[in-house]
């Protein structure tokens, strides 16, 4: 099938989501099916060593464990997952203008960037699981409301996780504190509702495990992105610098993420197709909203499906995003599926 014209200018962007976007058999529908993600999966599993093959069967499974939205579970299968989708994207010649992730979808940005190898990822993900399983039980709370509106419930036991739209924020706190606060918003009148995580990441809460962390960073070897990352915690283009700073990653687990001014600056910088390398579409539905996608000329074209639907589904998102990215964006790449079993 021959590419469709090309829109004159317009470039891609991956676009990576974090904590609270997994759900399980994420991409599972592309796995025996496509090559590149399905080797890269594997390769995770089998460095993930003795987690492997549980964290393999979590992913799989037709109903989640209690476990699955805790650290252990998945923050390697979110890294794996972004990171197989990411790959499996560069494998149909795309090279993209720019890279955003949310949480730990920063850290597949880096890595794809460059800034670190997959392995090292995969080690920093294993040693994760036990620093941060230890820290004392949390969570984070999506709330649609503005920075203002909760002000006042900040800076004790309740802190700003995320600023992922202007009114859409995530909190973060230990589960008995963050619990007061929802009842407080909701007498407001304040949409809430808990996210999937039982950890408080991007608060206060998890520094003891970021600080545990830093022996584990300091030992990996870091270098200058070879793609422009757009990072949610500087809120513009990552330096070198930066990038081989291993407190600079170590204490993303606990620092705010500022989402929505790093998406402003990147569309501000590009035009371009953002593809949601990732599962659901949480990233997509936030720059569905943004001024430069519904006025244009940006465009947003998720890989898989916005909640579980089945394998069939899966490979046909992707078959679709494939198609729209090559009418958008770039002829080079073709419509067909390709590298798939």
């Amino acid at each position: 099938m021959p590419a469709p014209a090309q829109q004159p200018g317009l470039r891609i962007a991956l676009v990576f989501p974090g904590q609270g976007a997994q759900h399980p058999r994420m991409a599972a529908g592309l796995y025996g099916h496509d090559e590149v993600f399905t080797q890269t999966m594997d390769e995770a599993f089998a460095l993930l060593g003795e987690d492997g093959r549980r964290t393999r069967a979590e992913w799989l499974a037709a109903e989640p464990s209690p476990a699955f939205d805790d650290v252990t579970v998945s923050q390697p299968l979110l890294y794996a997952v972004n990171h197989a989708l990411g790959r499996m994207v560069l494998g149909w010649g795309v090279r993209p203008a720019a890279l955003l992730g949310h949480s730990v979808g920063e850290l597949t940005a880096a890595t794809l960037a460059g800034v670190l190898a997959f392995p090292d990822g995969i080690r920093l993900m294993r040693a994760r699981i036990e620093q941060f399983a230890k820290t004392p039980p949390g969570g984070m709370l999506a709330v649609a409301a503005g920075v203002e509106e909760v002000a006042d419930l900040l800076g004790g036991d309740v802190h700003l996780a995320a600023l992922n739209a202007p009114r859409q924020l995530l909190l973060a706190g230990e589960r008995a504190a963050l619990d007061r606060a929802a009842a407080v918003l909701r007498e407001r009148g304040l949409v809430c509702r808990d996210a999937l995580a039982r950890q408080a990441f991007h608060s206060p809460v998890v520094d003891g495990a970021v600080e545990e962390s830093m022996a584990d960073w300091r030992a990996v070897p870091l270098g200058p992105p070879r793609l422009p990352v757009y990072s949610a915690y500087t809120r513009a283009v990552l330096t070198a610098e930066q990038a081989r700073d291993p407190r600079f990653w170590a204490r993303q687990a606990a620092d705010t993420v500022y989402f929505a001014p790093a998406l402003d600056r990147l569309l501000a910088d590009h035009d371009c197709v953002l593809v949601e390398a990732g599962p659901g579409n949480s990233l997509s539905a936030l720059a569905r909203r943004h001024v430069r996608v519904v006025r244009g000329p940006s465009e947003v074209a998720p890989l898989l499906p916005d909640r579980p639907r089945g394998d069939a589904a899966d490979r046909a998102a992707v078959a679709a995003a494939r198609e729209r990215i090559a009418a958008l964006a770039a002829p080079a790449v073709a419509a067909a599926p390709a590298g798939s079993r």
